[in-house]
Parts: structure tokens; sequence; C-alpha cells
């Protein structure tokens, strides 16, 4: 059974919070119109990716007034929406945290970036464990924006049993090599789908990019114009293909033993390159 999903790609207006909801309410009704089963936002889309908003009185993550017009939306269409948002706790802690919509039952704050860049570590914590859920037959895990980083990461959740890696993000102007390359890579390595959703426009010039990956790390769908949607078909049995022809992930090895190192090594003259 395949699964539609959709990721947007869209300018979030920082601090304006319920001006962001209410967009991203909109982009869940276009979802839907597109057959969509789920669809993924931006790194931050609900407050703006912006320092200065960061370091303000931020949404309360126990909170659920304010998110009421996404779960009309959700509850309305049947699309699962997965949304990223600077959140804070009771105690003061704050967290770039998706929350997972789901029709019929109360938004819930799933998952919190784990690899925090660096300005991002004076303010927010870091989440402690990763998250999947599971749609038709397919298994999606979540992510945010610096987690895609990281190899470990993404086979983590491959391990666990997930064949689709949504990475919520906010690039800025000159990482669009680093993006694209770190997304394919995830998708290859794992034989998995990679669904990227960025942020484009204030208060950065924030570049976008969304877009969804095979399993050969082949990108299938992205979004055209400066704003909008972009939709693939997430198809299990491609990954099962993948996975025979492609073998890193069936060959991969748990364990690799001890590292041994040499020493120095004595070059000896002429030898170095160009010499």
């Amino acid at each position: 059974m395949t699964v539609r999903i959709a990721t947007v790609q869209a300018e979030s207006v920082p601090g304006a919070v319920d001006r962001n909801v209410a967009r991203a309410a909109q982009f869940i009704s276009a979802s839907a119109d597109a057959g969509a089963d789920v669809v993924l936002f931006p790194e931050a889309f609900l407050t703006g990716y912006d320092e200065d908003v960061f370091t303000r009185p931020l949404p309360r993550i126990d909170g659920r007034e304010w998110l009421r017009p996404l779960q009309s939306a959700v509850d309305t269409t049947g699309v699962v929406a997965v949304v990223n948002t600077a959140v804070q706790a009771d105690d003061g802690h704050r967290t770039l945290t998706d929350f997972l919509f789901m029709p019929g039952r109360p938004a819930h704050p799933v998952y919190a970036k784990q690899h925090l860049h660096a300005p991002e570590r004076a303010i927010f914590s870091p989440g402690t464990g990763g998250f999947s859920f599971r749609a038709g037959d397919v298994e999606l895990a979540l992510s945010v924006c610096y987690d895609a980083n990281f190899p470990e990461h993404a086979a983590a959740a491959a391990a666990a049993g997930a064949t689709v890696y949504l990475n919520s993000g906010a690039y800025f102007p000159g990482g669009e090599r680093r993006r694209d390359l770190h997304l394919a890579a995830r998708a290859l390595d794992n034989g998995i789908y990679v669904v990227f959703s960025g942020l484009v426009g204030a208060p950065s010039d924030f570049i976008g990019g969304s877009a969804i990956s095979d399993p050969l790390g082949r990108r299938v769908a992205h979004v055209v114009e400066r704003e909008g949607l972009a939709i693939a078909d997430i198809d299990p049995a491609v990954v099962q293909e993948v996975r025979r022809d492609q073998r890193m992930w069936i060959d991969r090895r748990d364990d690799l033993g001890s590292f041994d190192r040499s020493g120095l090594v004595a070059l000896q003259p002429g030898s170095a390159p160009g010499s």
C-alpha cells in the first residue's frame, strides 16, 4: 500500500504565531486536495525561525488552544500533519519540537530536535530520543534540519524500522549543496525515502529546497515555485527492491572491531604530491 506525502515550502512570519498557524491550516487543506495522506512542514514554522523570537516568551508545549485551527483542519481533511515549532515548557526549557496531528486525536509533541546548531545551543535543549509513526504500511521517522547531517541519526531510524525519514529544515543562503548532498546520502545510505520541508524568506533569506528523494537518493519531487507543495507516493515495495539490489543496508556490520593506529609514518623526501 502506497502512502502519498506532501512537503511544504513556504515563508513563516517571525513572531506571528496566529498568522503562521492559519497558513499551515491552509496548506493542510491544499495537501488534502492533492490527495495527500501526510504533510510535512518546515522547521519552526509556527513561530518563525528567528533568534530574537526564540528568546521571547514562546507558545507553551502543553497548550492546545493555539493549535486548534490546525487540529480542525486535520479533523476535517483526514490528513496527518507533522508541524515543527519553537516551544517552551513550564520549567523554562525550550525545544524545537515536532507536533503530530492526527484526525480525531489531540495534537501531541512527539520529537524534539536532537542536534542543535551553534546559535541554537544557547537557547534550546536537545531532544533525548527518536520518534516514528506508522501510516498504512509505511513507518515514518522524524528529524529536524541539522539532525540529517549525521549519518547515524537516519541509520538509527532505519534500524528501528523506518522506511521514510522526514526532515523539517531552515537552510541559510549558500547551503544548497550541503543540504542536497546530506539528504540524498541519507536516502542512499539506508535505502529509505527522505522527505525535506524547507523555509523560504524572512528573516534570513532562507532557501527552501523542499523535495522528496527515493531510496536511491534520486529526487522524485520538488517545489518549483517559491512557495508550494511537492508530492510523491511512497511505495514500500521500492524500498525492498532497492535494499535487495543496493546491499549497503543488508551488508552493514554492527561491529567493526577496534581501531588500530600505526603512529607516525615517515615520508621520504620527494614523495609528497607535487614535489
